[in-house]
């Protein structure tokens, strides 16, 4: 029989937090935007973190207040951690719908209600149940979330439903934010994507003046990436800090039955993985997400708090590997005016007094020492297991990269 799970109630950098946990692995949920500040691998009595905690990072809870703002510019800074959802915008400040929305939406910076943390099946799983209603009526959407821990699994998984209550349809971003840390990034690090065509933000966005790549450019590979100053990049590899940020998006096929992005690394023989039904691979009123994102944070914001001081070094390395319905990371509004791109749709449709839902999951699994040092090639699910595949070798993680079994364990919830 496989070790029980874990389901506490705590306080994490000062936020109130459900955390859960089994013999493999480790996540902390807070109330506040949903963040996930810890996913951690178990190891001895401590752990390796993947997930990024920014070291400006306001950690001892205080609530935001405009005066703030001098130094963190926005809320999301001011507690942004790991991976967290982006709903009903993916992108900076924007009004909507004349409604006054905050940077990634009210999912990443509202306080979400906990409405139940339990372990069900004999201690075989963890479940926290949250909600959060919107606070403008002018946009009625009402936002479920279930965070889920296996017993046996390096994973946690996500269901999120999003409901609108009122009579006309909603189009919004839908988006996961998750962002890798400096205990499991590392210069040599390895992406990889289930997309196949790529295109890096166009001018206009916050990386006008930070990045090093071109603006607008399209490619089909992360290891050719034209470059602002002449000559190509190989964007597959982690460089560590080169004093630029930039941005990339990739599109997903519509003939994937499973979506992911994975970060390897070799030194460690760990992958990080996040998974999602692929457009062939929903149930009933599920949403695919048809991007993978990068953001490229190695350095080139001379201004708080990414530096201590306006003009002062950039001391922030991280990856973001978002999955979104989004256009870029360009807010709602751009979406609104861009409705497709690289083919697919970069909004979601909420139905007037309908509902849509969004199966995500998350794993760090080991990885066999000669399969980490190569490449993955695709990432696929077979009986309830997920399989990695590259240079001609396998691996299969015992991780329902299916969902059936976290679908069937949700609709019990009722």
């Amino acid at each position: 029989m496989n070790p029980k799970v874990e389901c506490t109630q705590a306080e994490y950098f000062g936020r109130k937090s459900v955390i859960m946990s089994n013999d493999k692995i480790r996540t902390v949920v807070e109330n506040q935007g949903g963040m996930v500040p810890e996913f951690s691998l178990r190891l001895g009595k401590g752990g390796i973190n993947a997930h990024w905690v920014p070291d400006f990072r306001e950690n001892s809870g205080a609530p935001w207040s405009e005066k703030q703002k001098k130094y963190w510019k926005s809320h999301i800074l001011y507690v942004l951690a790991g991976d967290f959802p982006c709903m009903p915008n993916f992108g900076p400040d924007c009004v909507i719908d004349g409604v006054e929305m905050p940077s990634h939406g009210w999912a990443a910076n509202e306080k979400w209600n906990l409405l139940s943390a339990k372990t069900t099946g004999e201690g075989e799983t963890a479940i926290a149940h949250f909600g959060l209603e919107s606070p403008d009526n002018r946009m009625p959407l009402s936002f479920e979330k279930y965070d889920i821990v296996v017993a046996g699994q390096p994973a946690y998984y996500s269901v999120m439903k999003i409901r609108n209550k009122g009579d006309k349809p909603i189009l919004i971003n839908v988006t996961r934010h998750n962002t890798l840390g400096s205990q499991f990034l590392q210069k040599g690090c390895r992406i990889f994507l289930s997309a196949d065509r790529f295109m890096t933000s166009p001018m206009g966005t916050e990386f006008d003046g930070t990045g090093r790549l071109a603006q607008g450019a399209e490619f089909d590979s992360l290891e050719k990436v034209p470059l602002r100053a002449g000559g190509f990049a190989d964007i597959s590899v982690v460089p560590g800090m080169v004093g630029a940020t930039d941005f990339v998006t990739g599109a997903i096929s519509k003939d994937r039955n499973l979506g992911w992005s994975c970060v390897v690394n070799p030194a460690l023989n760990l992958a990080y993985v996040a998974f999602f039904p692929g457009c062939k691979g929903l149930v009933g009123d599920e949403i695919a997400l048809g991007f993978n994102d990068l953001w490229l944070q190695y350095g080139g914001r001379d201004f708080t708090p990414w530096s201590f001081n306006e003009g002062g070094a950039d001391r922030t390395f991280c990856l973001g590997t978002e999955n979104a319905v989004g256009a870029f990371a360009n807010g709602l509004p751009y979406s609104r005016e861009h409705p497709e791109l690289l083919g697919n749709p970069t909004l979601v449709n909420i139905p007037a007094q309908g509902q849509r839902t969004l199966c995500y999951g998350v794993a760090l699994a080991k990885f066999d020492p000669s399969l980490a040092a190569g490449s993955v090639s695709d990432i696929e699910s077979d009986a309830g297991s997920m399989i990695i595949k590259g240079d001609g070798r396998s691996q299969r993680v015992p991780v329902d990269a299916s969902f059936e079994s976290i679908r069937s364990l949700v609709k019990a919830q009722g």
